[in-house]
């Protein structure tokens, strides 16, 4: 009697089955980490509500969203708008509401410039009359707005921007023109075609032609009746981005030929023009940075939430994606299970959480400031200024660099469009320049650095009852810490060792510098800025777990290990600095020993604890499979089977033989024709 033939692995059915499995191992609580992460289970509710709303309008059906052309991207974003503002009307969203369902549409729309920068700065620096008369109408979108900074000449330098304003008390009106060609507005999100009005930074030139710096003023673009550009004005969409990036949104460019506009129109709230031409300067120089400071603030919490989605599918899929060795069970194992996995990707996790709480906590600070603003008190700015500047740079950095190590870590089905990931980053990555580039930013931070410093030691004895936030790491310079000779792996389970080695490297690199300021070397800059923003984290992320995360037990404590990893993996990150001043050493042993081996085991032991509890924590995130619109990331964990429906609905599939065959037909009648006559060399 012949054997019956043994039965194939159905691989496509362990990949649910695992993923299964992954959830019920996991013994945090979904549903209380998920409150935690969306400011209390009443926000969730209204989150889910929308989203739900949302995903099941055609409308906002994304399976066709890859094959469109730039045109119909652009064009298809602003129906989703559109789209938006007519459920807020069915079902009386309120503005938070609205800001919701944006953020949950995972397209990069024209509206989002007017919402997180055209009207806040409006607000935030226009004055009563100005505010009185447009405010409602921005409010309701009766006009749609973009914020006109950067030229084609100049960006962050924001002081040697080149349109100007002149001020003419004959007739009360400012000149708005574009001298040069480099004067150009350029980038400008929603200008390109969709932006009626903007606030332009425009250099301000009082009569006589004194120059008294840049200034915002607000700028009707275009024609409220037909949409066609005012007298003098000129405007267009710069062309297609970096990776298809940003498709949907008209970034554009702008001239003013001489265009007059009201005086009233210059934001006045803190700086202002009499009718005879003298400048009323604001109490503080840089007030006008306002704006980007409250776009700065927001990137924490928007980065976080991005990275977040990229550790969701990476994690979702090295759950399921069996591949190399095999296990006890016969199986390939899963491929989170190798170190070189999950030591990419739980960091990335862990990076999420913290960004995701850190804004919180920012967002919080800059409402603080703005309100002072308001009343004349400019005492937090500063603070405000240095501490954004650092954590821009910080997340969007960490953001660009973990995204695409989320897609990489999906070997070759990571490159598929399909993954989800690729469309991510290439929307992401144009942060690290817009809103200031990071390699300038860098240098506030080390002059905002450098200032603290000669304050603590300026005459007389040194001053630390007074170091801000930002600036606390320098008190070890004036009362040295205790710290051992060598750190065992107990002792990197502590917080409080990851908090103090980080200050104190960041007290000791902005000591280096000050004193030798006169000779630096070509990469100090980026260095002391990130020590410093570091350090600064690492006390928030200490105080985030020392307070208490407002959780039940078991999950506050898989939460506070999450938070860890990401304070013993910035460590791993500073060793340069760390070895290089000792802080961390060979202790009483040899020198030929590894002094870090401690940390990298407590790094990989406590990614080993993590590991089982990656996919509830990841599910705490709250994404549906319509937010991620990855094939990669799907929740049932059935990636193989979607990755393939996916592929079918590529439109090179819709006939047997592609169009382009009249192409093709040539190339082999050709070779079929010099073999035939004995030309073609085998």
């Amino acid at each position: 009697m012949s054997s019956m033939p043994k039965l194939q692995h159905d691989t496509n059915a362990q990949t649910e089955l695992d993923m299964s499995n992954a959830r019920t191992a996991s013994t945090v609580s979904v549903e209380n980490v998920r409150d935690f992460l969306h400011h209390g289970r009443s926000a969730w509710e209204t989150r889910r509500r929308i989203v739900g709303v949302l995903e099941n309008d055609p409308v906002f059906d994304k399976t066709r969203r890859e094959f469109l052309t730039r045109t119909e991207k652009y064009e298809r974003g602003l129906v989703l708008t559109n789209r938006v503002y007519e459920l807020q009307t069915i079902h009386n969203w309120d503005e938070r509401e609205v800001q919701v369902a944006f953020s949950s549409i995972d397209e990069q729309l024209s509206i989002g410039l007017h919402n997180i920068a055209f009207q806040p700065v409006f607000m935030l620096q226009g004055g009563p009359t100005l505010v009185k008369r447009y405010g409602p109408l921005i409010a309701t979108r009766a006009i749609f707005g973009c914020y006109m900074q950067t030229e084609l000449g100049h960006g962050t330098n924001v002081s040697s921007l080149e349109t100007t304003a002149t001020y003419i008390p004959e007739t009360k009106e400012f000149e708005i023109h574009s001298p040069t060609i480099t004067s150009s507005k350029w980038w400008i999100g929603a200008l390109g075609k969709t932006a009626t009005h903007g606030v332009v930074q425009a250099k301000l030139i009082l009569p006589g032609g004194k120059d008294v710096g840049p200034h915002l003023f607000f700028v009707q673009l275009r024609s409220l009746h037909d949409h066609s550009l005012m007298p003098g004005v000129t405007t267009g969409d710069i062309g297609p981005k970096s990776n298809g990036g940003f498709a949907p949104t008209d970034n554009g460019f702008a001239r003013f030929d001489h265009v007059r506009i009201p005086k009233e129109n210059m934001l006045s709230g803190f700086a202002s023009v009499t009718d005879d031409g003298r400048y009323q300067q604001p109490p503080h120089a840089k007030l006008s940075y306002g704006g980007m400071l409250y776009i700065r603030a927001n990137m924490v919490t928007g980065g976080g939430w991005l990275i977040a989605k990229a550790a969701t599918v990476a994690i979702r899929y090295a759950t399921v994606r069996r591949q190399g060795e095999r296990g006890p069970d016969g199986l390939e194992k899963q491929i989170v299970s190798y170190p070189s996995v999950y030591y990419r990707l739980l960091p990335i996790l862990s990076r999420a959480y913290m960004f995701i709480q850190l804004g919180k906590t920012l967002a919080k600070a800059f409402d603080t400031m703005a309100s002072r603003l308001k009343k004349g008190d400019a005492s937090l700015l500063a603070e405000m200024h240095a501490t954004t500047s650092g954590l821009k740079v910080y997340v969007s950095s960490n953001g660009v660099a973990d995204i695409e190590t989320a897609r990489r870590s999906m070997g070759g089905h990571g490159y598929s469009a399909f993954s989800g990931l690729g469309r991510l980053y290439a929307d992401y990555l144009p942060s690290v320049t817009y809103e200031g580039d990071n390699f300038v930013l860098d240098q506030q931070v080390v002059r905002a650095a450098l200032k603290s410093y000669r304050a603590v030691f300026a005459a007389g004895p040194p001053k630390v009852d007074s170091l801000s936030p930002s600036s606390a790491y320098l008190r070890y310079l004036v009362n040295p810490p205790a710290v051992p000779s060598a750190f065992a792996e107990k002792e990197w389970r502590d917080p409080v060792t990851s908090i103090l080695v980080l200050e104190l490297r960041a007290a000791l690199v902005v000591r280096e510098l000050a004193q030798n300021v006169d000779i630096q070397d070509a990469s100090v800059n980026q260095r002391v800025s990130k020590a410093v923003t570091e350090a600064f984290v690492a006390t928030q992320v200490g105080d985030m777990i020392k307070n208490g995360l407002k959780l039940p037990e078991n999950d506050g404590k898989v939460v506070s290990k999450v938070f860890l990893l990401y304070l013993l993996t910035t460590v791993e990150g500073g060793l340069t600095d760390l070895l290089s001043f000792g802080v961390i050493g060979p202790g009483s042993g040899s020198k030929l020993q590894d002094p870090t081996r401690s940390l990298r085991l407590a790094i990989k032991s406590l990614c080993e604890e993590l590991l089982p509890e990656a996919i509830g924590l990841t599910d705490a995130f709250g994404f549906t499979d319509w937010e991620l619109d990855s094939a990669l990331g799907v929740y049932n964990g059935k990636v193989y089977e979607a990755l393939w429906e996916r592929a079918q609905s590529e439109p090179l599939n819709r006939s047997e033989i592609p169009a382009a065959y009249e192409s093709i037909k040539p190339i082999l009648q050709r070779g079929q024709k010099l073999v035939m006559l004995g030309k073609a060399k085998l």
